[in-house]
C-alpha cells in the first residue's frame, strides 16, 4: 500500500520535531538554556538545515514550551486520578503524595537517562523562561486543589509562611529529582535504590516542612539582620 505524499510528509515532520524536542531537552538540562542555540539543538538533532527549530518551532520559547508540555500531559494525568482516589482525606501524607508520585512515576517511566528533571531546574532558574513552567504544569487544576487541601490543614500558620513553604515544596521536588536523574544518567549511586522510594523520601520531608512550627518572629516578609 502506497503512503499518500500528506501522510509521509506529516510523519517525517512529526519524526523531526520529536528529534528536536530530544535534543533541545538534553542539552538544555545539561547546559542551561542561553549556552545552547538553535544551531546546537539542529546539529544535534541530525538536520542538515541550522533553521530547523524556528520552522519547526518558532521561538526557543515555543520548544521550551513544547517539550515542558509533553511532559506536564503524563504528570497531570496521573496527577487527576490520584487526586480522585484522596479527595475529601485528611490525610496529609496523601496530599503530599499527590504533589510526588506523579512526576516520579512519569520520569520513572522514561527510563533511564531521563532529562526532564534536569530541563525543569534549567528553566526555573531562568527569569524569561520560569513563566513557561508556571502556565503550563504550576497552574493545572488539580495542583491547585492539592495545595488548597494542604491550606486546609495548615490554617494556623501565616499566609505568607505558606506561600513560603509553598515554594520550598516546588524547588525541593525538582532538585532532588534533578539530582537522582543526574545520578542515574551518571551511572553513580543514588541515596534511595527506586523511584518509589526517592518519592517516600520526599514525602516524609514535605510532611515534615508542612508541619514545622514558625518561630515567634511570625511570618516571612521581615528582613535578617
Amino acid at each position: 500500500m502506497t503512503v499518500p505524499p500528506a501522510a509521509s510528509r506529516y510523519e517525517r515532520s512529526e519524526s523531526t520535531r520529536v528529534a528536536i524536542m530530544d535534543a533541545a531537552e538534553r542539552l538544555y538540562a545539561e547546559e542551561g538554556l542561553f549556552a545552547v542555540s538553535n544551531r546546537q539543538v539542529s546539529e544535534a538533532a541530525g538536520q542538515g538545515n541550522n533553521a530547523a527549530v524556528g520552522y519547526h518551532f518558532g521561538t526557543k520559547a515555543d520548544l521550551v514550551r513544547a517539550i515542558v508540555r509533553r511532559h506536564t500531559d503524563s504528570v497531570e494525568e496521573r496527577r487527576i486520578a490520584m487526586v480522585g482516589r484522596v479527595r475529601g482525606s485528611d490525610d496529609t501524607r496523601a496530599w503530599l503524595a499527590c504533589l510526588v508520585r506523579p512526576v516520579t512515576e512519569h520520569l520513572d517511566g522514561l527510563g533511564v537517562p531521563t532529562w526532564f528533571a534536569r530541563f525543569s531546574v534549567q528553566v526555573m532558574a531562568d527569569p524569561v523562561f520560569r513563566r513557561i513552567i508556571v502556565e503550563e504544569a504550576l497552574s493545572a487544576p488539580s495542583l491547585r486543589e492539592i495545595m488548597h487541601a494542604l491550606d486546609m490543614r495548615t490554617r494556623g500558620i501565616p499566609d505568607e509562611v505558606r506561600r513560603e513553604r509553598g515554594d520550598m515544596f516546588r524547588h525541593l521536588i525538582l532538585n532532588v529529582c534533578a539530582e537522582r536523574e543526574r545520578n542515574l544518567a551518571a551511572g553513580r549511586p543514588t541515596l534511595r535504590g527506586t523511584w518509589d522510594e526517592a518519592a517516600t523520601g520526599l514525602v516524609d520531608a514535605l510532611h515534615g516542612l508542612v508541619l514545622a512550627p514558625v518561630s515567634p518572629s511570625g511570618g516571612a516578609a521581615g528582613s535578617g539582620a
